[in-house]
């Protein structure tokens, strides 16, 4: 470190001190917090007026609700809804079919023949929005909003209950709205939208009495109808969904908000998968991104990880994404699409080589070994392959990968080699010797990986490497003056050799925001994909006592703060959209980064787990990979760590090491 890193890092530890110090106490101000149901709440108070929004799916739509409370304590809601099967003219990236709805049924319902006049008492989200309010006299109004997991239905199931001591008479408006889009913009003709409540009239209710009605919203296409829906039974689908999800891959671990941040976010990274005439495909989502899949989103962020979860079509997708990439295989090694859209029938590259091949290479060559599935390997063995020789073919002079860009399509300079892809490339080579070993494919292959591994692993350190702003980390291309939230990225590919000053400019006044990494120093947009790689990179090298205080922070931000509960893509741009991805990446801070799962095989691991100073365990249970259902116990064991493998409740491996230590885990005889 040169001395002007020192006195930077003098400069670092004071925002540090000043950035934990406003941390704390924005967690005893939090808008939302944690509630005995799993989920998170929002009691209402004097702090309003307050909006948010949360993006919700199912296989055949989502929606993106806008909610919160007016100045006057009333509830906003406004409803995007968004049918990815109902393809529209041009049939492009973003032709799902579009609406919203502002519908607010209780503005139109009245109570003795009076208005109503609605106060918001609370909100709570659990894969669910259930608000709470009370009305004229005290009456209680309870909402319950969702979409449908099967259909292209979104769904609100209202209760009012009669909490006075007099009977009362409650009018409920006729909902009834049928409309019908226009021929020309449809792939398939006319959609037909309708909004419908189950009842309507005049109701009197006793003392304690109740009323139950519901309210959907549906798009269907020229052969599609569905007249009977039982929201009660589409309500204990979407209950089930989440508690499939909050039951497998479960983190415990002394801090509760990142336990719940993760189950949260186990939530977003999985639900968005839509059923189309494709095929399977995670959707990133955002109002912008369905029916459609990407070497970054898919391939590379959420595919990884999809098999710790056990969550059956989250697989199939992952699957069949792979299977949609390799269709573009050839001999030539012209370059694989971005981004296969419109339910798999078209491709958008509009962007260039973004290092797709290497996004390819490096996510399914993870996804096949967690998975320890042989057959599906076997399969995309090829893929992998190509993508390999793909990159290989793509090394400069100074041997390093080529692409014109990198997942931010030319927001950012890339120059014409970058450190992701590079990066990404490495990894790829890494787990292709272990894929090939696994699978027979000859020593002669493994040592050809892995020499060109490390040969490439030498070409970064060459000529990415630099002394930046003082620190001795990264540039992210040549030529590059300026710090980039991307030099965390060898960090995630067990490339330490410059993790220390690497570290220290993540977490310095130069990059780390309120809101996470900068892009780029000096400027205010942020992607919440760089923080999400930097923080499980830093862990991944062992920093916890920053590691774990930086991510502490961020999750009380994402899940209890003002835009809550789950990861978001960016900002300015997208508005902080959920998109689904991103919560993936959330989930591999821990699976990768704290307790540093790392492929090796169909049916082994590395394990290098980093126990936090101050905790005594920590547990990830219920993991679904490499062909098996196991959970990994990690203690504190006087000045080391006792590691468990637990199988059906006994424990069938046991290691006693010292943390951040590198086991290998094998199922294998």
């Amino acid at each position: 470190m040169t001395h002007k890193s020192n006195k930077k890092s003098g400069l670092f530890y004071l925002v540090l001190f000043a950035l934990f110090f406003s941390g704390m106490a924005q967690q005893t101000n939090n808008r939302w917090h944690t509630n005995e149901q799993g989920g998170i709440t929002w009691n209402i108070g004097d702090h309003i007026p307050h909006k948010d929004h949360i993006e919700m799916s199912g296989k055949r739509i989502s929606a993106v609700v806008s909610y919160g409370v007016n100045d006057d304590g009333s509830f906003y809601i406004k409803r995007d809804l968004v049918w990815p099967m109902l393809r529209t003219i041009p049939n492009n990236t973003h032709a799902s079919l579009m609406q919203d709805f502002h519908q607010n049924i209780s503005e139109k319902m009245m109570i003795n023949g009076k208005n109503v006049d609605e106060k918001v008492m609370q909100i709570s989200l659990n894969g669910t929005i259930e608000v709470k309010s009370i009305l004229n006299d005290g009456i209680e109004l309870s909402r319950v909003l969702f979409p449908s997991t099967e259909l292209p239905i979104y769904c609100e199931i209202y209760q009012i209950k009669n909490s006075s001591s007099e009977p009362i008479k409650i009018s409920i408006p006729e909902v009834n709205d049928i409309v019908h889009t226009a021929k020309n913009k449809g792939v398939d003709g006319v959609y037909t939208l309708t909004t419908k409540v189950s009842v309507n009239g005049d109701y009197k209710l006793m003392p304690g009495e109740i009323i139950d009605f519901n309210m959907i919203i549906k798009g269907e296409n020229f052969d599609e109808k569905y007249k009977e829906i039982d929201v009660d039974k589409e309500l204990t689908k979407r209950k089930g969904l989440i508690y499939g999800f909050w039951n497998n891959l479960v983190l415990e671990t002394p801090d509760e908000v990142l336990n719940k941040s993760f189950a949260f976010a186990k939530i977003r990274a999985s639900e968005s998968i839509y059923q189309t005439k494709g095929g399977p495909m995670h959707g990133p989502g955002g109002l912008s991104y369905y029916a459609a899949i990407w070497a970054n989103d898919q391939a590379e962020y959420v595919n990884p990880f999809f098999p710790y979860l056990g969550y059956d079509y989250a697989n199939e997708s992952a699957i069949n994404s792979y299977k949609h990439f390799a269709r573009f295989m050839n001999d030539d090694y012209i370059r694989i699409p971005s981004s296969v859209i419109a339910e798999g029938i078209d491709i958008w590259q509009g962007a260039g080589d973004r290092g797709d091949a290497a996004m390819i290479a490096y996510g399914a060559s993870r996804f096949v070994m967690s998975l320890g599935d042989k057959k599906v390997a076997e399969e995309f063995w090829p893929l992998i392959e190509w993508c390999l020789e793909y990159n290989h073919r793509k090394l400069n002079k100074e041997g390093v990968v080529a692409s014109k860009t990198d997942e931010l399509e030319g927001r950012f300079p890339t120059g014409k080699a970058n450190l992701s892809t590079s990066s990404l490339y490495y990894d790829a080579l890494i787990s292709s010797e272990y894929l090939a070993k696994s699978l027979g494919k000859g020593q002669k292959l493994q040592d050809t990986y892995l020499s060109r591994a490390t040969t490439l692993k030498n070409n970064i350190e060459k000529y990415f490497g630099a002394d930046l702003k003082g620190f001795h980390t990264y540039k992210y291309y040549k030529g590059n003056k300026t710090l980039r939230a991307w030099i965390c990225i060898p960090l995630t590919m067990d490339i330490f050799d410059r993790k220390e000053g690497t570290i220290d400019a993540l977490f310095s006044p130069e990059l780390w925001t309120d809101d996470g990494l900068a892009t780029e120093a000096g400027d205010k947009t942020f992607w919440d994909r760089a923080t999400l790689y930097g923080l499980r990179g830093v862990l991944a090298a062992g920093d916890t006592r920053r590691g774990i205080k930086f991510l502490k922070y961020y999750a009380n931000r994402r899940l209890l703060g003002e835009h809550v509960p789950y990861p978001v893509e960016a900002y300015p741009e997208g508005g902080q959209k959920h998109l689904s991805a991103e919560s993936g990446l959330y989930c591999r801070i821990f699976t990768e980064g704290l307790f540093g799962i790392r492929p090796t095989g169909l049916d082994s691991f590395n394990l290098t787990p980093q126990l936090p100073e101050g905790w005594n365990e920590m547990k990830l249970k219920k993991i679904h990979a490499f062909g098996e259902v196991f959970d990994i116990e990690v203690y504190k064991h006087n000045n080391e760590i006792k590691v468990l493998i637990v199988k059906n409740d006994q424990t069938v491996k046991e290691f006693i090491v010292a943390s951040g230590k590198t086991v290998l885990v094998s199922f294998g005889n």
